[in-house]
């Protein structure tokens, strides 16, 4: 199995709670993917600490010392979710064969892992972890989800229905997925563009085993803003077409207000002049946060600032001792 190494990236915020159970959880997928030679022995869980404040980053030391498998990536801050992915999957292709991602809540069923390493032996370089329901979920989760996944496809965003960042990726997709350059990431819509040999794997979504979810309302409804606005302009063509509309309607309202005048019906209207001003003064200032949130978006791209810096590391150490005794 020496060209079969996996590292499963775990990105983690404040999951001091959970992360006994999901290494254990994980630790046992890994040894059972080795015993079967389905794996090299080498392989890794790589623990990215995406400036927890708890003690997340002592834990993942801990059990650094105690497991070989175990490994850790500390951030200098919170960089998001998304970038603690990035830096997962940026240290972890150097080495690694296949790479899964998959969040340390075990809201994701860990066993879907042994499909997903069984469908990269089959020739798939991308595996989706796939929801089978939505059981678990609020009716205004469940719902809201459901409407989003049909408004972007009819944006033009190729998104796989039901899966989100528990994924594998072969070595060469990864290296794709890291040739785009992009600081606003979305990385659920970047994998479908890398366009290789893709297979799903359905598994049934759990409650999170321990502690609180990292993504409330707020953050959800500014992640899924960020996925519109970096995979489409279909807003600023609605605003093209809301401009348009809103042309036609004050012709329209022009020649009636004159042919009243010429009819001498001319009656003062303090209501309909106030609500003209509020509907056009709000559609302005929504066209113009529309156009500004891709100006910012523009703004961030330009800069070309780091996505994130690591303050303390033991992946890439633990990797290249394991290299050389190899070569001994």
């Amino acid at each position: 199995m020496a060209n079969n190494l996996l590292t499963i990236v775990v990105p983690c915020y404040n999951e001091e709670e959970v992360l006994p159970e999901t290494v254990k959880e994980l630790g046992k997928i890994l040894n059972d993917l080795i015993r079967q030679q389905k794996i090299n022995a080498n392989s890794k869980l790589l623990f990215v600490n995406d400036g927890s404040k708890d003690k997340t980053w002592q834990l993942i030391k801990q059990y650094s010392q105690e497991f070989q498998y175990v490994t850790g990536i500390k951030f200098t801050r919170n960089y998001g979710h998304q970038n603690a992915l990035l830096a997962g999957m940026s240290l972890a292709v150097k080495y690694s064969d296949m790479i899964i991602t998959i969040d340390a809540d075990l809201q994701d069923d860990v066993n879907a892992i042994y499909k997903m390493v069984e469908k990269y032996h089959e020739g798939f370089d991308v595996v989706y972890g796939v929801r089978n329901s939505r059981e678990t979920d609020t009716f205004f989760k469940k719902h809201t989800a459901l409407m989003y996944y049909k408004l972007m496809q009819k944006m033009g965003v190729n998104l796989v229905p039901d899966s989100a960042d528990y994924r594998l990726l072969s070595k060469r997709a990864t290296e794709s997925l890291l040739s785009y350059k992009e600081r606003n990431l979305f990385l659920r819509g970047m994998v479908p563009l890398i366009g290789y040999k893709s297979a799903k794997v359905y598994y049934p979504r759990k409650e999170r085993y321990a502690g609180t979810s990292k993504y409330p309302l707020k953050k959800m409804i500014h992640f899924a803003l960020d996925g519109i606005t970096s995979f489409s302009i279909a807003p600023i063509h609605l605003i093209l077409s809301l401009g348009i509309i809103t042309t036609i309607v004050s012709i329209v309202l022009m020649i009636y207000t004159l042919v009243q005048k010429a009819m001498g019906h001319v009656v003062s209207g303090w209501s309909s002049l106030m609500i003209s001003i509020w509907l056009l003064g709000g559609i302005q200032l929504i066209s113009i946060s529309t156009i500004g949130e891709y100006v910012g978006k523009i703004f961030t791209e330009v800069k070309h600032r780091p996505r994130f810096n690591i303050e303390d590391e033991n992946y890439t150490n633990r990797m290249d001792d394991e290299d050389e005794r190899e070569k001994e």
